[in-house]
């Protein structure tokens, strides 16, 4: 589903991407994750071409063959993303940017209205019929705007990136039940980048660890098979921070 090769990011002195070569496969659900400034947002930035790379590609695989998201808009027409609150109409209500996103996706409104039942419990009756514009939502129901939107057409190729961020735990709960089943229902290669191990460990059916804009461990997760290695990788990893900076938990 996807190709990259030599992709390669800089702001200023900082290297935010530099991967000479990965692929995710059709049908994959990839868990990528990594500590603050690995590299993560800006990835999928550049695959959803909101970045212009340095150097490098991005290909993304369709019954038509390869599309290049730098040179084409094709892409589009089966992917469904959500970054952050950047990707809102904020001066809509849900409906209003549900029905929006319904017809760039070429959806009736009953359509639209038979896909948003499968969120019933996800809104946890707090998104539709609030008579609040999205910019007035907490940040967990933009949050869950946001995410619903990405998933309404039914989109082969998903990217959401920290969507476990402002929800409280039984909405975490019910979005990795979403995300599991929408997998297995519909086959989508699924993307998600997470802070929250766990939770990656517990959906993902493969693994991407970053740091400071590499890939720096590939690990298939059969039944949670990843977690020992990543658990391990990231204690060594804090206790070198601690070491670098014994200090730090005491500044004010």
């Amino acid at each position: 589903m996807i190709r990259i090769e030599n992709l390669k990011k800089q702001f200023g002195e900082k290297t935010a991407v530099d991967i000479e070569r990965f692929d995710v496969k059709n049908g994959e659900m990839l868990g990528l994750v990594g500590n603050n400034g690995a590299g993560k947002t800006t990835l999928f930035r550049l695959i959803l071409d909101l970045l212009k790379a340095d150097d490098g590609l991005v290909a993304l695989k369709s019954e038509q063959g390869e599309i290049f998201p730098a040179e084409s808009e094709e892409w589009k027409d089966f992917t469904g993303a959500y970054i952050d609150e950047a990707f809102l109409i904020d001066f809509l209500t849900p409906e209003e940017y549900f029905q929006f996103i319904g017809k760039a996706n070429n959806m009736t409104q009953e359509a639209v209205d038979e896909r948003l039942a499968v969120f019933a419990t996800l809104m946890q009756g707090e998104i539709l019929g609030q008579k609040k514009l999205i910019r007035d939502l907490s940040a967990g129901n933009k949050q869950k705007v946001g995410i619903i939107a990405a998933l309404l057409a039914k989109p082969q190729l998903v990217i959401l990136d920290e969507p476990f961020n402002f929800l409280d735990p039984s909405a975490q709960i019910i979005l990795k039940r979403l995300v599991t089943d929408y997998h297995r229902q519909t086959g989508a290669t699924i993307l998600i980048s997470s802070h929250n191990l766990q939770h990656t460990i517990d959906i993902s059916t493969r693994i991407a660890l970053m740091e400071n804009g590499h890939i720096v461990k590939d690990l298939p997760n059969e039944n949670g098979s990843a977690e020992k290695e990543l658990e391990e990788y990231f204690s060594v990893e804090s206790s070198i921070q601690e070491t670098v900076n014994p200090d730090e938990g005491n500044e004010q």
